[in-house]
């Protein structure tokens, strides 16, 4: 008996941005693609966040125990601070579109009631909150991205205040808006106390915010990660 011979065709697929043609497609491809929020529905569901900035796609994984037990912990801790006078709303990832080609999901945000009133259209905020915060993951690209090119977008589309949380190191950078943009005011660490003119009477020590969260702080330059 003959062996048989049996061909296998292997498919790859690919998703490209909306409006993308055949025609779009050469030596200037990579600078022609613009990402909108659109796309994002045509990516599957595999626990990956995916963020458009100015029309540039940002794909990051899963996020670690300890990012996303901070997260709870501050987003807690904002609400119960708001909650005895209805000052605001603290949320966890929520969607941020400020437009079709800047479309973000920050670790944490806290609006007044008076701006969710404004912003907040079909469970998205559509605008800026008063406060965004981002938690680093670790790899130089996931930094960049917070402390560069996050850090310009919030300030361009008027957030007023600007956290960046370092869990690893146990210590949070504060930015806050200068005329058009956000300049860093302070960086904490072990032993102080987080405040904010934003949130009269909010007073929360660092220590009590990232206690049982390991101090490592050679962990955040390792390989790139959510």
């Amino acid at each position: 008996m003959s062996a048989r011979h049996i061909a296998y065709t292997v498919i790859e697929i690919v998703i490209l941005p909306s409006g993308t043609s055949d025609q779009k497609q050469g030596k200037s491809m990579d600078t022609a693609l613009r990402w909108t929020s659109a796309d994002l529905a045509n990516f599957p569901e595999d626990g990956k966040r995916r963020e458009i900035i100015d029309g540039e796609l940002f794909v990051s994984t899963q996020p670690h125990f300890y990012h996303q037990v901070f997260c709870g912990r501050l987003s807690g801790a904002l609400d119960t601070w708001g909650a005895p006078t209805g000052a605001g709303l603290a949320a966890v990832a929520p969607g941020l579109i400020f437009a079709d080609d800047d479309d973000v999901a920050p670790d944490v945000t806290w609006a007044s009631r008076e701006r969710l009133a404004r912003i907040l259209e079909g469970g998205k905020l559509r605008a800026a909150p008063e406060l965004v915060v981002e938690v680093l993951s670790p790899g130089r690209k996931n930094i960049l991205r917070d402390r560069e090119t996050k850090l310009k977008l919030y300030a361009r589309r008027g957030v007023d205040e600007y956290w960046i949380a370092d869990w690893p190191r146990h210590a949070i950078e504060v930015y806050r808006r200068d005329g058009a943009f956000l300049v860093p005011v302070a960086t904490l660490g072990p032993g102080a106390t987080l405040t904010s003119p934003l949130l009269p009477g909010f007073a929360l020590p660092l220590d009590r915010l990232f206690a049982g969260i390991p101090f490592a702080p050679s962990a955040a330059e390792g390989d790139d990660a959510g």
